[in-house]
């Protein structure tokens, strides 16, 4: 498995990252269902075969598993990606603080403020932004950023210099995407050429493109400018397939140079 530097976050991941939150609502998920240990099992075995990243959010309910698969790897080595639903500076400032306690360590490596679909996010954000930037100057998170629901909501994220890190919706298909892919893609372009860290979800189209999965994580990586995307995965099958055509295939999609 490649990894490799996440925009400017000086973080260093994995091409493809595990994900905690399929059909993930009301703190729970297709993984959460496997159980505290189901799932921090499946965690342990993704980082095994190499996948250091890994997806979790507050509003999955996987902070828990997270944090008992951490009892069993090297928590140095595991770039963990969690999200709040928070938009007062109040409010995240209690999240952090909670999700520091359920997964168990002192800093926080990527927060996103979860699905934001307003062009005018910054401006409704602004505190919460503001907690999260002081945040990582204390230390407590490394980078910052938001999980995108709006095609309008992305293109700002284009001249928000706050923004270290996106999750996008992408797959060649359009499925439960923003906008079909010839509008999203120039944007993840800019995105990608501003230093931002861009990572995908719905790759496979929350599972409508699964019977192609190699055609589908093929596209992603041949834009050149998603670093990573996350796949929810529920068994040790799916994740060793998912793995296996991320080996054979990023090799032939380089990442574009940044000019």
């Amino acid at each position: 498995m490649d990894y490799i530097g996440f925009g400017n976050t000086g973080l260093s991941v994995s091409r493809l990252s595990i994900g905690t939150g399929t059909r993930g609502w009301a703190r729970h998920s297709d993984q959460t269902a496997l159980g505290l240990d189901g799932l921090a099992n499946l965690l342990r075995r993704a980082f095994d075969a190499g996948v250091n990243f890994w997806d979790a959010a507050d509003q999955y309910g996987s902070h828990p598993h997270v944090a008992r698969a951490l009892q069993g790897v090297p928590r140095e080595q595991v770039v963990i990606a969690t999200k709040t639903m928070a938009r007062k500076g109040s409010d995240v400032a209690r999240d952090l603080a909670r999700f520091r306690k359920e997964l168990n360590t002192e800093v926080l490596d990527i927060v996103l403020l979860h699905t934001l679909s307003d062009a005018n996010w910054p401006k409704k954000c602004a505190d919460a932004m503001e907690v999260l930037s002081r945040a990582k100057e204390a230390g407590i998170v490394r980078a910052a950023g938001f999980s995108c629901h709006g095609l309008d909501a992305l293109r700002t994220a284009v001249e928000t210099p706050w923004v270290d890190v996106v999750l996008v919706r992408i797959n060649h298909a359009g499925v439960n995407m923003d906008a079909p892919p010839d509008k999203v893609v120039p944007v993840i372009e800019k995105l990608y050429a501003a230093g931002k860290a861009v990572y995908g979800m719905k790759v496979l189209g929350c599972g409508a493109l699964k019977g192609n999965a190699r055609a589908a994580i093929e596209y992603v990586l041949r834009l050149g400018t998603v670093h990573a995307f996350t796949i929810g995965m529920t068994g040790v099958a799916q994740l060793e397939e998912n793995v296996r055509l991320v080996e054979e295939l990023a090799p032939q999609y380089p990442l574009k140079k940044v000019v």
